[in-house]
Protein backbone atom coordinates (compact mmCIF):
# COMPACT_ATOMS: atom_id res chain seq x y z
CA UNK A 1 0.00 0.00 0.00
CA UNK A 2 2.57 2.52 -1.12
CA UNK A 3 0.27 3.88 -3.84
CA UNK A 4 -2.52 6.39 -3.25
CA UNK A 5 -5.35 7.40 -5.59
CA UNK A 6 -7.23 6.02 -8.58
CA UNK A 7 -7.07 8.69 -11.27
CA UNK A 8 -4.15 10.74 -9.96
CA UNK A 9 -2.00 7.89 -8.63
CA UNK A 10 0.97 8.54 -6.35
CA UNK A 11 3.56 5.99 -5.28
CA UNK A 12 6.03 7.19 -2.66
CA UNK A 13 9.42 5.55 -2.07
CA UNK A 14 12.48 5.81 0.13
CA UNK A 15 13.54 5.58 3.76
CA UNK A 16 14.61 8.11 6.37
CA UNK A 17 18.33 7.32 6.08
CA UNK A 18 18.41 5.90 2.56
CA UNK A 19 19.91 7.69 -0.46
CA UNK A 20 16.70 9.52 -1.36
CA UNK A 21 12.94 9.82 -0.97
CA UNK A 22 10.35 10.81 -3.53
CA UNK A 23 7.36 9.79 -5.58
CA UNK A 24 6.05 8.77 -8.98
CA UNK A 25 2.82 10.41 -10.17
CA UNK A 26 0.75 8.63 -12.81
CA UNK A 27 -2.38 10.26 -14.22
CA UNK A 28 -1.42 13.92 -14.08
CA UNK A 29 -3.12 15.77 -16.95
CA UNK A 30 -0.89 16.67 -19.87
CA UNK A 31 0.12 20.22 -20.85
CA UNK A 32 0.29 21.48 -17.26
CA UNK A 33 3.08 24.04 -16.91
CA UNK A 34 5.32 22.53 -14.23
CA UNK A 35 8.80 23.16 -12.88
CA UNK A 36 10.70 22.51 -9.66
CA UNK A 37 9.79 26.06 -8.61
CA UNK A 38 6.14 24.98 -8.41
CA UNK A 39 6.96 22.14 -6.02
CA UNK A 40 9.74 23.59 -3.88
CA UNK A 41 7.71 26.05 -1.74
CA UNK A 42 5.57 23.31 -0.20
CA UNK A 43 8.66 21.18 0.44
CA UNK A 44 10.37 24.16 2.08
CA UNK A 45 7.49 24.44 4.54
CA UNK A 46 7.85 20.77 5.44
CA UNK A 47 11.63 20.52 5.62
CA UNK A 48 13.49 20.14 8.94
CA UNK A 49 16.19 22.43 10.26
CA UNK A 50 14.36 25.65 9.41
CA UNK A 51 13.25 26.60 12.93
CA UNK A 52 14.20 26.06 16.61
CA UNK A 53 10.74 24.51 16.95
CA UNK A 54 11.67 21.70 14.53
CA UNK A 55 14.20 18.90 14.15
CA UNK A 56 17.79 20.07 13.69
CA UNK A 57 18.27 17.69 10.75
CA UNK A 58 19.60 20.00 8.05
CA UNK A 59 18.05 18.89 4.76
CA UNK A 60 17.68 21.29 1.84
CA UNK A 61 15.05 19.03 0.28
CA UNK A 62 15.69 20.27 -3.26
CA UNK A 63 13.37 18.47 -5.66
CA UNK A 64 14.53 17.01 -8.96
CA UNK A 65 12.07 16.26 -11.78
CA UNK A 66 13.34 13.10 -13.47
CA UNK A 67 10.56 12.42 -15.97
CA UNK A 68 7.13 13.37 -17.25
CA UNK A 69 7.94 17.00 -18.08
CA UNK A 70 9.13 18.25 -21.48
CA UNK A 71 9.82 21.86 -22.38
CA UNK A 72 8.22 22.97 -19.13
CA UNK A 73 4.95 21.05 -19.50
CA UNK A 74 3.67 17.69 -18.32
CA UNK A 75 3.40 15.08 -21.05
CA UNK A 76 0.79 12.82 -19.47
CA UNK A 77 3.42 10.18 -18.70
CA UNK A 78 4.64 9.27 -15.17
CA UNK A 79 6.29 12.14 -13.30
CA UNK A 80 9.19 11.04 -11.09
CA UNK A 81 10.19 13.44 -8.33
CA UNK A 82 13.36 12.86 -6.28
CA UNK A 83 14.69 14.46 -3.09
CA UNK A 84 18.10 13.29 -1.91
CA UNK A 85 18.89 12.66 1.76
CA UNK A 86 22.05 14.61 2.58
CA UNK A 87 22.20 14.96 6.38
CA UNK A 88 21.78 11.48 7.86
CA UNK A 89 23.29 10.54 11.22
CA UNK A 90 22.64 6.81 11.25
CA UNK A 91 25.13 6.31 14.10
CA UNK A 92 22.58 7.94 16.42
CA UNK A 93 20.53 4.72 16.21
CA UNK A 94 23.26 2.14 16.74
CA UNK A 95 22.82 2.08 20.52
CA UNK A 96 19.07 1.46 20.29
CA UNK A 97 18.81 -0.70 17.17
CA UNK A 98 17.74 -3.77 19.17
CA UNK A 99 15.21 -1.81 21.24
CA UNK A 100 11.67 -0.87 20.29
CA UNK A 101 10.90 2.83 20.64
CA UNK A 102 7.58 3.36 22.46
CA UNK A 103 4.97 5.04 20.29
CA UNK A 104 6.80 4.10 17.07
CA UNK A 105 6.19 1.43 14.45
CA UNK A 106 9.39 -0.43 15.38
CA UNK A 107 7.56 -3.29 17.10
CA UNK A 108 4.78 -3.69 14.54
CA UNK A 109 7.14 -3.56 11.53
CA UNK A 110 9.29 -6.22 13.15
CA UNK A 111 6.26 -8.40 13.84
CA UNK A 112 4.88 -8.01 10.31
CA UNK A 113 8.06 -8.30 8.22
CA UNK A 114 10.61 -9.93 10.51
CA UNK A 115 13.01 -7.14 9.55
CA UNK A 116 13.09 -3.36 9.88
CA UNK A 117 15.29 -0.43 8.99
CA UNK A 118 16.13 0.92 12.45
CA UNK A 119 17.84 4.04 11.08
CA UNK A 120 15.37 6.79 11.88
CA UNK A 121 12.46 4.43 11.46
CA UNK A 122 13.14 3.71 7.81
CA UNK A 123 9.90 3.71 5.84
CA UNK A 124 7.76 4.49 8.91
CA UNK A 125 9.61 7.79 9.46
CA UNK A 126 7.98 11.14 8.86
CA UNK A 127 10.64 11.55 6.18
CA UNK A 128 8.39 9.44 3.92
CA UNK A 129 6.00 12.39 3.70
CA UNK A 130 8.44 14.24 1.42
CA UNK A 131 7.02 12.23 -1.50
CA UNK A 132 3.45 13.04 -0.47
CA UNK A 133 4.20 16.75 -0.29
CA UNK A 134 5.95 16.78 -3.66
CA UNK A 135 2.97 15.03 -5.27
CA UNK A 136 0.57 17.27 -3.39
CA UNK A 137 2.26 20.35 -4.81
CA UNK A 138 1.54 19.10 -8.32
CA UNK A 139 -2.05 18.31 -7.36
CA UNK A 140 -2.44 21.78 -5.88
CA UNK A 141 -1.34 23.36 -9.15
CA UNK A 142 -3.90 21.35 -11.11
CA UNK A 143 -6.59 22.29 -8.58
CA UNK A 144 -5.63 25.97 -8.69
CA UNK A 145 -6.33 26.02 -12.42
CA UNK A 146 -9.83 24.83 -11.56
CA UNK A 147 -10.31 27.52 -8.91
CA UNK A 148 -9.75 25.26 -5.89
CA UNK A 149 -7.34 26.28 -3.11
CA UNK A 150 -6.22 24.42 0.01
CA UNK A 151 -4.97 26.03 3.22
CA UNK A 152 -4.21 24.98 6.79
CA UNK A 153 -3.61 26.45 10.22
CA UNK A 154 -2.63 25.42 13.72
CA UNK A 155 -5.67 25.34 16.00
CA UNK A 156 -3.80 24.47 19.20
CA UNK A 157 -0.67 22.90 20.63
CA UNK A 158 -0.89 21.22 24.03
CA UNK A 159 -4.20 23.10 24.56
CA UNK A 160 -2.59 26.51 23.87
CA UNK A 161 -4.15 28.49 21.03
CA UNK A 162 -2.23 31.79 20.80
CA UNK A 163 1.05 31.88 18.81
CA UNK A 164 3.20 32.93 21.77
CA UNK A 165 1.73 30.27 24.00
CA UNK A 166 2.20 27.63 21.30
CA UNK A 167 5.86 28.52 20.83
CA UNK A 168 6.42 28.51 24.59
CA UNK A 169 4.87 25.06 24.98
CA UNK A 170 7.04 23.60 22.22
CA UNK A 171 10.26 25.13 23.53
CA UNK A 172 9.46 24.03 27.09
CA UNK A 173 8.86 20.45 25.94
CA UNK A 174 12.11 20.54 23.97
CA UNK A 175 14.07 21.75 26.99
CA UNK A 176 12.58 18.96 29.09
CA UNK A 177 13.49 16.27 26.56
CA UNK A 178 9.79 15.72 25.91
CA UNK A 179 7.27 16.52 23.16
CA UNK A 180 3.74 17.86 22.69
CA UNK A 181 0.87 17.29 20.27
CA UNK A 182 -1.89 19.49 18.92
CA UNK A 183 -4.69 20.10 16.46
CA UNK A 184 -4.51 21.43 12.89
CA UNK A 185 -7.27 22.48 10.50
CA UNK A 186 -7.24 22.02 6.73
CA UNK A 187 -9.71 23.75 4.42
CA UNK A 188 -10.48 23.75 0.70
CA UNK A 189 -12.34 26.57 -1.03
CA UNK A 190 -13.74 26.72 -4.53
CA UNK A 191 -14.77 23.06 -4.67
CA UNK A 192 -17.85 22.60 -6.87
CA UNK A 193 -20.86 20.72 -5.62
CA UNK A 194 -21.02 17.09 -6.70
CA UNK A 195 -17.58 15.70 -5.87
CA UNK A 196 -17.58 12.26 -4.26
CA UNK A 197 -19.89 9.28 -4.55
CA UNK A 198 -22.61 7.79 -2.35
CA UNK A 199 -22.29 4.95 0.15
CA UNK A 200 -18.74 3.51 -0.16
CA UNK A 201 -17.19 6.30 -2.23
CA UNK A 202 -17.95 9.19 0.10
CA UNK A 203 -15.71 12.25 -0.18
CA UNK A 204 -15.53 12.74 3.58
CA UNK A 205 -14.55 9.10 4.07
CA UNK A 206 -11.76 9.50 1.51
CA UNK A 207 -10.53 12.67 3.21
CA UNK A 208 -10.63 11.04 6.63
CA UNK A 209 -8.69 8.03 5.36
CA UNK A 210 -6.07 10.19 3.64
CA UNK A 211 -5.48 12.36 6.69
CA UNK A 212 -5.52 9.38 9.06
CA UNK A 213 -2.86 7.83 6.83
CA UNK A 214 -0.37 10.45 8.00
CA UNK A 215 1.76 8.70 10.60
CA UNK A 216 1.35 11.21 13.44
CA UNK A 217 -2.44 11.63 13.08
CA UNK A 218 -4.63 9.85 15.62
CA UNK A 219 -7.98 11.53 14.97
CA UNK A 220 -9.90 13.22 12.13
CA UNK A 221 -13.12 15.21 12.13
CA UNK A 222 -15.04 16.75 9.25
CA UNK A 223 -16.92 19.99 9.80
CA UNK A 224 -17.85 20.35 13.45
CA UNK A 225 -16.94 16.71 14.03
CA UNK A 226 -17.43 15.38 17.55
CA UNK A 227 -19.11 18.61 18.68
CA UNK A 228 -22.27 17.63 16.76
CA UNK A 229 -22.90 14.79 19.21
CA UNK A 230 -24.04 17.31 21.81
CA UNK A 231 -26.50 19.23 19.65
CA UNK A 232 -30.12 19.15 18.57
CA UNK A 233 -30.81 18.61 14.90
CA UNK A 234 -32.28 22.10 14.75
CA UNK A 235 -28.89 23.45 15.88
CA UNK A 236 -26.74 21.31 13.65
CA UNK A 237 -28.57 21.33 10.31
CA UNK A 238 -27.23 23.78 7.76
CA UNK A 239 -30.21 25.83 6.62
CA UNK A 240 -30.66 26.79 2.98
CA UNK A 241 -31.95 29.95 1.34
CA UNK A 242 -32.00 31.27 -2.22
CA UNK A 243 -28.58 32.76 -1.48
CA UNK A 244 -27.10 29.45 -0.29
CA UNK A 245 -26.39 27.82 3.06
CA UNK A 246 -26.78 29.69 6.34
CA UNK A 247 -24.03 27.73 8.14
CA UNK A 248 -21.46 25.01 7.50
CA UNK A 249 -21.56 22.56 10.39
CA UNK A 250 -21.25 19.70 7.88
CA UNK A 251 -17.88 20.92 6.65
CA UNK A 252 -18.91 21.22 3.01
CA UNK A 253 -19.96 17.60 2.52
CA UNK A 254 -23.48 16.11 2.65
CA UNK A 255 -24.20 12.46 1.96
CA UNK A 256 -20.57 11.98 1.04
CA UNK A 257 -20.83 14.55 -1.78
CA UNK A 258 -19.42 18.09 -1.78
CA UNK A 259 -22.02 20.82 -1.31
CA UNK A 260 -20.02 23.65 -2.85
CA UNK A 261 -19.23 25.13 0.55
CA UNK A 262 -15.79 25.29 2.09
CA UNK A 263 -14.51 21.82 2.99
CA UNK A 264 -13.24 21.75 6.56
CA UNK A 265 -11.29 19.00 8.32
CA UNK A 266 -9.30 18.89 11.55
CA UNK A 267 -6.65 16.43 12.69
CA UNK A 268 -5.38 15.43 16.13
CA UNK A 269 -1.59 15.12 16.01
CA UNK A 270 0.15 13.01 18.63
CA UNK A 271 3.27 14.13 20.52
CA UNK A 272 6.49 13.07 18.80
CA UNK A 273 7.29 9.58 20.17
CA UNK A 274 11.07 10.02 19.95
CA UNK A 275 11.94 11.75 23.22
CA UNK A 276 15.04 11.98 25.41
CA UNK A 277 13.17 11.01 28.57
CA UNK A 278 13.82 7.47 29.82
CA UNK A 279 10.95 5.12 28.93
CA UNK A 280 10.15 1.49 29.59
CA UNK A 281 10.32 -0.84 26.58
CA UNK A 282 11.51 -4.26 25.38
CA UNK A 283 14.15 -5.43 22.95
CA UNK A 284 13.92 -7.71 19.92
CA UNK A 285 14.67 -10.70 22.17
CA UNK A 286 11.68 -9.99 24.43
CA UNK A 287 13.71 -8.63 27.34
CA UNK A 288 12.45 -5.70 29.39
CA UNK A 289 14.74 -2.68 29.18
CA UNK A 290 14.82 1.11 29.16
CA UNK A 291 15.34 3.54 26.31
CA UNK A 292 16.16 7.22 25.85
CA UNK A 293 16.03 8.27 22.21
CA UNK A 294 18.83 10.56 21.09
CA UNK A 295 19.34 12.13 17.69
CA UNK A 296 17.38 14.98 16.11
CA UNK A 297 13.62 15.05 16.46
CA UNK A 298 10.76 17.55 16.41
CA UNK A 299 9.51 18.50 19.88
CA UNK A 300 6.16 19.04 18.14
CA UNK A 301 5.06 17.72 14.76
CA UNK A 302 2.14 20.10 14.27
CA UNK A 303 3.93 23.01 12.51
CA UNK A 304 5.58 20.75 9.92
CA UNK A 305 2.53 18.55 9.38
CA UNK A 306 0.53 21.40 7.82
CA UNK A 307 1.93 21.04 4.26
CA UNK A 308 1.58 17.26 4.55
CA UNK A 309 -2.10 17.57 5.45
CA UNK A 310 -2.65 20.09 2.64
CA UNK A 311 -1.02 17.65 0.23
CA UNK A 312 -3.21 14.74 1.29
CA UNK A 313 -6.40 16.80 1.01
CA UNK A 314 -5.27 18.00 -2.42
CA UNK A 315 -4.63 14.42 -3.57
CA UNK A 316 -8.13 13.37 -2.53
CA UNK A 317 -9.72 16.36 -4.27
CA UNK A 318 -7.81 16.02 -7.54
CA UNK A 319 -8.77 12.35 -7.66
CA UNK A 320 -12.42 13.28 -7.14
CA UNK A 321 -12.27 16.09 -9.72
CA UNK A 322 -10.75 13.82 -12.37
CA UNK A 323 -13.34 11.14 -11.59
CA UNK A 324 -16.16 13.63 -12.06
CA UNK A 325 -14.68 14.86 -15.34
CA UNK A 326 -14.98 11.35 -16.78
CA UNK A 327 -18.75 11.81 -16.95
CA UNK A 328 -18.89 15.35 -18.30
Amino acid sequence: MNTFGNNFRVTTFGESHGPAVGCVIDGCPARLALSAADIQPLLDRRRPGASPLASARDETDRVEILSGVFEGKTTGTPIALLVRNRDVHSADYETIKVKFRPGHADFTYQEKYGIRDFRGGGRSSGRETVGRVAAGAVALKVLAEKGITVKSRIVSVHAKTDPAGIEQEILAAKAAGDSVGGIAEITATGCPAGLGDPVFGKLDAAIAGALMGIGAVKGVEIGDGFAVAGRFGSENNDGMTQMGFTSNHAGGILGGISSGQEIVARIAVKPTPSIAKVQQTRDIHGNATEIAVGGRHDPCIVPRILPVAEAMLALVLIDAVLEEEKYR
